[in-house]
């Protein structure tokens, strides 16, 4: 874990894999969201609506993922000290955000053929927009903390309480009376046709890999930031000293 704590081996490594991540997601997510629209069959109930399956079930995982990434390494970073984790962490919350508003979004318009409105205060859609607050929430603390060169162990607290939420919107289904229905993919099961679960199988497989190309982009600009500041700060105290 230690052996990428070096920023120059890092982003030796992040200089080829973003790329690589990003092109190979564009790919993929294009591709199975072009299949689920032109060639997944409508649903007996809900008809064409069906065809958004794909996309507001793949963010919607994205969404939550983006939270655990950020837990993860919040836990990293107080536990084992990591240099890079409170950077990552950081790194992962826009993107998980983006996931998160997307999946609401899409909700929505999901929502109103299928439901009749076009929200409802129910378990799943009220704990998915309290994590993309969270989000919000996370992005300006880590951000002013990062501004004023405070300790990030206070975001990474708060990123592993914020984890909370991740079992509440996995489980509101089952735990309240929901207009979502039951999970239909459980460990090692799903009661999802064949027809409706590969391209839904491509488009998380794609977000995911855009998810990762996109944070490590970010890690690259942070640490490119925090360089830059470094040797910003470099000159000064060598001009100051100088005087």
């Amino acid at each position: 874990m230690h052996g990428f704590a070096n920023p120059a081996r890092f982003l030796r490594l992040a200089k080829w894999l973003t790329p690589l991540l990003l092109v190979s997601g564009l790919l993929l997510t294009g591709a199975a969201l072009v299949w689920s629209y032109l060639y997944m069959p409508p649903d007996r109930l809900m008809g064409d609506s069906v065809k958004i399956l794909p996309l507001h079930v793949a963010v919607s995982w994205l969404g939550m993922g983006g939270w655990t990434t950020i837990a993860i390494a919040s836990l990293v970073e107080l536990v084992w000290r990591h240099p890079l984790s409170a950077i990552a962490a950081r790194a992962a919350a826009v993107p998980g955000a983006v996931f998160a508003f997307v999946c609401l979004a899409t909700g929505s318009i999901w929502g109103r053929p299928t439901w009749g409105t076009w929200w409802v205060w129910d378990g799943r859609l009220t704990s998915m927009l309290v994590l993309l607050f969270l989000y919000f929430g996370y992005i300006a603390l880590s951000g002013a903390l990062a501004r004023e060169g405070a300790s990030s162990r206070i975001a990474a607290i708060f990123g592993l309480v914020g984890a909370i939420n991740i079992p509440i919107i996995n489980r509101s289904v089952v735990w309240w009376n929901s207009l979502h229905q039951p999970p239909s993919i459980t460990m090692g099961n799903s009661a999802i046709d064949p027809v409706y679960l590969y391209p839904l199988l491509g488009t998380t497989i794609g977000f995911s890999l855009l998810f990762g190309g996109v944070m490590l982009a970010r890690m690259r600009t942070i640490l490119a930031d925090m360089q830059a500041e470094a040797r910003l700060r470099r000159k000064a105290m060598q001009v100051a000293e100088g005087l």
